[in-house]
């Protein structure tokens, strides 16, 4: 289907303002935090919106027929937080120059470092229109810029095509090579990798019991405990959590089987959890947090217990999220993650390349070092 010249591009009253068949008809069944589902509970709990700093501005094509053939999940930006691809250092160049950074325009799912779609289509040939609108949604606002954050790899031909500065930046994900169970996975590292992971396993585990819930086994009690959990997490990290209790209920209601989550309990009491969805060939890790210290129970739920549960699953890889060198010893490998960024002024677009360049020449080399970091068997 090629898209008809009778097309419109409009800005979207919120995601909450398009009904959720046709926003799930552009963005495909594959990433959960893509679908309707995600961002509509995003927005249904006040976790944006509001003063939240991320204002939902959905960027929308409409084919000949009306309904959308390409999406971008847009917002307008009033801070740098919950991106996780910083560009603070741009934002104090920018004005100090004179200029207002903010607000700046943003694709992305919010507080959301996992790489996908953010050209969400139904009609593939439609990318140019949606970017080209996206284009002109900053110009005619007189933003700073615009930037696509964790832009699938796959898109990166249509973003710099339409000129769109690309920066590189790493993540580690844990890769299933078919094993058929977690056994198989340590059988391919390192003798002496091996045994540490067991004897980390077995110390984070000690007095305890760990539990997989998914889809409607989850409770309004269980998301209590792990609301605690994230509560903690989130103040010692952005001084205040970015999701409201609601989403997680909202959250387990949209999504049902697509939510795990993984609470670790001493007795009947759950002293920590980790939350994951499930993506068609992908576990993303996501949120964790715990009230009782206990050594390497971090990397239990949120690395090892997530490798059994894809592994379980027949899924071909676990993204745990960003950052964390320490992932590496765990079996995660670095991978290349890209973001995508408009920037009309000539000369901040210019300093902003030249830095780019440097940036990603730097990452390259420190991701060929990191490679070979990892506790695999060499030979």
């Amino acid at each position: 289907m090629g898209v008809s010249t009778a097309i419109t591009a409009r800005i979207a009253d919120g995601v909450l303002s398009i009904p959720a068949d046709e926003w799930d008809a552009c963005a495909g069944p594959d990433n959960p935090f893509l679908s309707h589902g995600f961002l509509a509970a995003l927005e249904r709990s006040g976790s944006v919106g509001g003063r939240s700093g991320w204002q939902p501005l959905p960027v929308v094509v409409d084919g000949a027929d009306g309904r959308p053939v390409a999406i971008a999940p847009a917002y307008a930006k009033a801070h740098s937080q919950g991106e996780y691809v910083f560009d603070h250092a741009w934002a104090d160049a920018w004005e100090r120059a004179g200029g207002d950074y903010y607000p700046k325009l943003q694709v992305a799912v919010p507080f959301t470092p996992v790489p996908g779609p953010r050209l969400l289509l139904r009609d593939a040939s439609a990318a140019p229109a949606l970017i080209a609108a996206l284009e002109t949604v900053t110009r005619r606002s007189q933003l700073s810029s615009a930037h696509a954050t964790f832009v699938d790899a796959a898109e990166l031909p249509a973003w710099e095509a339409a000129g769109w500065l690309t920066r590189a930046g790493t993540q580690f994900h844990w890769e299933n090579q078919g094993y058929a169970a977690f056994d198989d996975f340590l059988g391919a590292l390192a003798s002496r990798k091996r045994k540490a992971i067991r004897k980390e396993r077995a110390a984070a585990v000690e007095g305890l019991t760990i539990q997989h819930l998914a889809g409607a086994e989850i409770t309004e009690a269980h998301w209590d405990a792990f609301w605690e959990f994230y509560q903690d997490t989130g103040s010692r990290k952005w001084g205040r959590p970015y999701l409201t209790r609601p989403f997680f209920s909202m959250l387990s209601e949209a999504l049902g089987d697509r939510v795990l989550l993984m609470l670790a309990y001493r007795g009947d009491r759950s002293i920590a959890g980790a939350l994951n969805l499930v993506g068609a060939d992908a576990l993303y890790g996501r949120y964790w947090g715990a009230t009782e210290e206990v050594p390497f129970l971090h990397f239990e739920l949120c690395y090892y217990q997530a490798i059994e549960a894809a592994i379980a699953r027949g899924l071909r890889r676990v993204e745990a999220g960003a950052q964390g060198e320490h992932k590496l010893a765990r079996g995660y490998a670095p991978v290349t993650t890209w973001s995508a960024h408009y920037l009309p002024d000539a000369n901040f677009r210019r300093a902003v390349s030249d830095y780019l360049e440097r940036e990603r020449e730097a990452v390259a080399h420190e991701q060929e070092y990191l490679g070979e970091l990892t506790p695999f068997r060499r030979g």
